[in-house]
């Protein structure tokens, strides 16, 4: 196989992880929560509890945007509202026992898909391949 250029190989990459991304969504399950719910629940999860204006900030969207991202989750008692710790005019959300529970349920199904996608559709070396790949993709994150 040829060598790539950078470029090429950058713009290659770029839609083959969006194309992997798109399925990995697609596999969880459906109706569940949309896109940005997933991401907000996700950020809270690894980050802890946060403000709707730090919500809005990281997943770039605006800040009326979010309180209706966010109410959506609280009506369905995944998220939960508390006083800030140390600002009395706003207030964090953090995940409830549901929320956890339904994060769960979507990181499993995303991770079966990709397991079974992996053990039928790849032979042992290609799966080598993928483990050599996923470490070079590891390493073009910042540390």
């Amino acid at each position: 196989m040829p060598e790539k250029d950078p470029e090429r190989l950058a713009t290659e990459l770029s839609a083959t992880v969006s194309l992997l991304m798109r399925q990995l969504r697609a596999a969880s399950p459906q109706g569940e929560l949309t896109p940005t719910q997933r991401a907000v629940i996700g950020r809270i999860d690894t980050g802890g509890e946060a403000t709707i204006a730090a919500l809005a900030r990281a997943e770039l969207v605006r800040p009326q945007s979010m309180r209706l991202t966010v109410g959506a989750l609280e009506e369905r008692g995944i998220l939960v509202r508390s006083p800030h710790p140390t600002d009395s005019r706003q207030v964090v959300f953090s995940l409830t026992e549901e929320g956890r529970r339904m994060l769960a349920l979507v990181r499993q199904a995303k991770h079966n898909w990709l397991a079974v996608a992996i053990a039928e559709r790849l032979t042992a070396e290609e799966r080598r391949t993928l483990a050599t790949a996923t470490e070079l993709m590891r390493r073009l994150m910042p540390e």
